[in-house]
């Protein structure tokens, strides 16, 4: 079979890139700066920009000088190795082997693959349909050879599906720079007057060797079939998911026991050999009248214990209604992580959350009591006590800063509350107040702590806090939004309880 190649220009991937983030900035002119040599120059831009004058290389001032209101965004090196890779990902669905072109391209492998969109001229409508409904703009050509196929994607007019051994006709017409060629060998052509390929495609390979190099004789090879040029296809990762289709429906609660231990000892044992561990797993049940039941379980630390899991999922048979019959069982690890090894020690104390047993404890909890309810908070880099903390994304999650000595209250209301309150001085704490009909007498009062609001967040007052304690014994964390105002307007509040 005839090797068959798909080159895909995405000729403004960083700013289509962007306007899909920013919908405004869509109508506007756009720039990526990048660093060179400690100047800003343009190092991608949108068409908008590009109908302006502005190239690529040219010093961001000069393109502000010549583009009213150009935006300029500074440049990330990863980010279009970043974004080619998703897209490239994606691609898969058309092509077995999808290889990176950086920085703007991907070549695609597809022998044998056309036929399923009714031929070449279908496959490629759908491929650009498709990138085109995503908000890119895309260039592409079909040709014999990676070479042929890149130069016409990026410099061809006239067709873009080059037939079967006319990769040589196909090159004619076209500009040297079409041949991937390094820009001082483009200068010395474009300085003989040697401005399309036909202009030295025939001259002895010895003359363009003497004059232009090695790279030059081996890109027009490649370009027209003379010598193979590899790709190097991009590993995309196998979703960790197993399927168990059934010869007779299942209909008791043993055989979905059974189902699902044979379906975790395979992702298990896959995941056990890549050392990592699964967070959140979906067993999909597929009934013979049509319908689909789902069960879910999640854990707080990465895990590819086998029995812990079944465990789990044992909590969920109830809930799984076989009526007359499951015919395919579908386990997906829809979340995984890196599994860390625990240290073996002579003798153990106090592991706390380090407990393996702890974590099993609340993984049980966790699937029977719901996942909102078990919950581990971490300290957070705020002033505002709203945002001094954050919820942990694992068990085993480290805080990166310490708690504050400052007391804070056990219960910290997620809204401050309004309270009414009399104050016998402005900035004297309250003699009492009343929340939710209940008068409460302050017995003896701490403070104020004056927390400023974060202004490069939101703009406001600041809060005046004491720490109170009525005739019950009872403590209180309440505050005063802003200065004293004799206005009667509401300025007091409650936002916590001391235990």
């Amino acid at each position: 079979m005839p090797k068959r190649y798909l080159s895909i220009w995405l000729r403004y991937l960083t700013t289509d890139w962007l306007c899909l983030q920013k919908p405004e900035l869509k109508l506007q002119p756009i720039v990526f700066a990048a660093s060179v040599h400690n100047r800003k120059v343009v190092s991608s831009m949108n068409a908008i920009a590009e109908a302006g004058g502005v190239q690529i290389n040219m010093p961001t001032a000069d393109a502000m000088a010549i583009v009213p209101g150009l935006v300029v965004i500074d440049d990330k090196p990863e980010r279009n190795l970043k974004l080619l890779k998703g897209i490239g990902e994606w691609c898969v669905r058309y092509a077995p082997i999808v290889s990176l072109d950086p920085p703007e391209g991907l070549i695609l492998d597809i022998s044998g693959c056309a036929h399923l969109w009714n031929g070449e001229q279908g496959y490629l409508k759908e491929v650009l349909n498709r990138l085109k409904s995503k908000g890119y703009y895309a260039r592409a050509a079909i040709a014999d050879t990676v070479g042929t196929s890149w130069a016409v994607s990026r410099y061809g007019k006239l067709r873009a599906i080059i037939g079967e051994g006319e990769q040589t006709e196909a090159l004619l017409s076209l500009h040297p720079a079409s041949l991937r060629i390094e820009p001082v060998v483009l200068q010395r052509l474009q300085k003989l007057g040697l401005n399309q390929v036909h202009s030295f495609i025939s001259m002895p390979r010895s003359v363009l060797r003497r004059r232009f190099g090695d790279n030059l004789l081996l890109r027009l090879a490649q370009a027209v079939g003379q010598v193979e040029e590899l790709i190097e296809p991009i590993q995309v990762q196998q979703p960790y998911m197993e399927r168990l289709p059934c010869l007779d429906p299942i209909r008791t609660a043993v055989g979905i026991e059974i189902a699902m231990k044979l379906l975790l000892e395979k992702i298990c044992n896959r995941l056990l050999q890549e050392g990592k561990g699964l967070r959140t797993a979906k067993l999909i049940c597929y009934r013979v009248d049509g319908k689909v039941v789902e069960a879910s379980i999640g854990t707080n630390a990465a895990s590819n214990s086998i029995d812990h899991l079944f465990n789990l999922f044992q909590l969920k048979i109830s809930s799984i209604a076989p009526a007359l019959g499951i015919e395919l069982f579908v386990l997906e690890a829809s979340k995984v992580e890196e599994l860390e090894l625990p240290q073996e020690v002579l003798w153990k104390a106090n592991e706390g959350l380090d407990d393996q047993k702890v974590t099993e404890l609340l993984d049980r909890l966790t699937v029977k009591v719901g996942a909102k309810i078990v919950q581990r908070y971490l300290p957070d880099e705020h002033y505002w006590p709203e945002r001094s903390t954050r919820q942990a994304i694992s068990i085993h999650e480290q805080p990166k800063i310490d708690w504050q000595s400052t007391p804070r209250p056990t219960q910290l209301l997620s809204k401050p509350e309004p309270i009414q309150v009399s104050v016998p001085v402005p900035d004297y704490p309250p003699m009492l107040f009343r929340y939710k009909g209940i008068t409460h007498n302050i017995r003896k009062a701490d403070g104020p702590e004056r927390i400023e609001r974060e202004w490069w967040i939101e703009e406001g007052e600041h809060r005046d806090y004491y720490q109170v304690e009525d005739e019950l014994g009872q403590r209180y964390w309440v505050f005063r939004s802003g200065h004293y105002r004799n206005d009667n307007s509401q300025q007091w509040f409650i936002h916590g309880y001391f235990a």
